[in-house]
Order: structure tokens, then sequence, then C-alpha cells
């Protein structure tokens, strides 16, 4: 048996880590930059987004990562009862948590040399996240052996895929990941930009100019990706989706059904499930991200 750690930004419901075992070490989230609240522990997702669509454009909010001393405390219960862990955090081009993780790792081993502690670069982040770390939960339950599932979570890191949509492009460039979306600086033309996220990183898809166009793209990106994948043999049983959403839960629902309709016969489509974005992604995109993510099984 092994403890699996990761990260907030996976963003699985609170009660689904409890009852699978999950121990998150949560990001902070601040409205001034004073005042850091824990997501969820002490700061709520609906009042966080609640606040940011009250002070929408007006007050960008601000996200840090857990500290060194939080993960210590996180790993070091497991260590002296000789618990094997795995932590999976947010790719190391978004954030800073994997070094954090890494550097506990490493001080805790100074004092406990034969801990187990293994820390992944998931190379994605939000509910795709908590999808890869749901894999690590099936494989525990499973009896996977500790080194094998190590390395099977190694080995379907590069599959992952989001492919989403935000309101506009404000808070990625307020929080600086506009990076190589800075082509779609025009947010003024009501641009609602398509987006890509893979191998840890994000690239622009394309510029719809309205909701309901970007949200067709959406589905359209992830429907070039699977017919990609079945060209090259692959079988679509062997891989997991999820449907990731802000603030309106109606706007998901209607999102989810549409992609349940496009992909019936081809994907598991009773499997997908909606779940909300985090705080941590959240005061990057603003409170409008919608899209999809998709991820091989371990």
């Amino acid at each position: 048996m092994y403890q699996i750690i990761s990260d907030g930004s996976c963003d699985l419901p609170e009660q689904l880590t409890k009852d699978k075992g999950i121990e998150v070490v949560p990001f902070y989230v601040s409205f001034d930059e004073k005042t850091y609240y824990k997501e969820i522990q002490e700061m709520p997702i609906r009042k966080f987004y609640d606040l940011m669509v009250e002070k929408e454009n007006v007050v960008f909010p601000k996200s840090s990562l857990p500290s060194i001393e939080d993960y210590i405390a996180s790993f070091e219960k497991y260590v002296k009862q000789g618990i094997p862990i795995i932590c999976i955090c947010i790719t190391v081009k978004f954030s800073g948590s994997y070094q954090a993780a890494m550097n506990a790792r490493n001080i805790l081993l100074e004092t406990y040399p034969d801990a187990k502690i293994e820390v992944i670069d998931s190379t994605v982040d939000t509910v795709l996240q908590g999808m890869y770390v749901l894999e690590a939960v099936k494989l525990r339950d499973q009896g996977v052996a500790y080194e094998e599932a190590v390395q099977r979570l190694l080995n379907i890191r590069d599959t992952g895929r989001i492919f989403f949509t935000v309101g506009n492009v404000a808070y990625l460039k307020h929080g600086g990941r506009i990076g190589k979306l800075s082509g779609m600086a025009a947010s003024v033309l009501g641009i609602k930009p398509l987006i890509t996220l893979k191998e840890g990183e994000i690239f622009p898809s394309g510029i719809p100019r309205s909701r309901k166009k970007s949200l067709e793209a959406v589905i359209n990106l992830l429907d070039n990706h699977v017919k990609s994948l079945m060209d090259a043999g692959e079988n679509m049983a062997d891989y997991v989706t999820c449907v990731g959403y802000g603030y309106d839960i109606s706007e998901a629902e209607t999102f989810l059904a549409r992609v349940k309709e496009k992909f019936r016969g081809i994907l598991d489509v009773e499997e997908i499930k909606p779940y909300q974005i985090g705080a941590t992604i959240a005061v990057h995109t603003g409170p409008y991200p919608l899209g999809v993510g998709f991820l091989k099984k371990a």
C-alpha cells in the first residue's frame, strides 16, 4: 500500500478525495495580495467564484504555491509509518509546486534515508490532473506494486490533452500566462480564445469570436485528436475524458450533453463527468473557463 498525494491543482471534489484516500496539499489564493487563504479549506470554491464575478476585470486574484513546510508536514506522517508516497504535482511550466515537493522530499531523506517518496510532474493541471491522480488511485486499489505504478503513471503523462476556452484573455494577460498566446491579445475585439494544453504548455488553437463557436471548436479539437489516435490504432476504451468548468454549472451541463452526443459510440460517454476548475487555475483563466480533458488510462 502507498499514499497518493496531490497539490491543490487537481481540483477533485473534497468528498471524493476523502473517499479515495487522497491527501491534497492546497494552494493559497488572495484577492488583496496581503491575506492568503488555503483553497477549499479556508476559501470555498463557490465563494471564490462569487467574488471573481463580483469583481470581474477589476480585482485580479492571485495564487501562491504550497510551501516546502506544507509538503514536509504532508509527507512526514506517512514516512514515519513506512508508507511509500506518490505525490503528483501541477506541470512545472505553470508553478514551482513540484520543486517545493522535491525540496521537501530531499530534506526528509536526510532524516529518513529509506523513505520512498516519488514526486511526479503531471505535465497537466486542473481537472485533468485530477484524472491523472485518480489513475494513481486505481493502480493502488488494484494492488499494483509501488515501482510499477510509478512507471505506469510516467508512461501516460504525455498523452494528456486539455482543449478549452475562456471568457477573454484579460486574466491570462494579467497573470503572466499569455506566453505563446500573445497573438490573441486583441481581447477588445470580442475574441474567445481557443487553447490547447499538451506536454505541460499552452498553445493557441484558434480565435472564434463568439462563445458558442469557441465551445464547438473545443469539441472539434477533441474530435480531431480522437480521430488521429484511432488512425494510429489506439483503442478509445483505453482513454478517460472529463469536462472542466468554472462559475457556470448550467453552461457546463449543456456543453457536457453536446460532448456526449458527439462522441457516443466512440468514447465511454457515460463515464464523462463535469468537475469544477479550482482557484489555482481560475486566477489565470477568469471565471468562465470551459473545456475537455483527455488522458490515457494507466
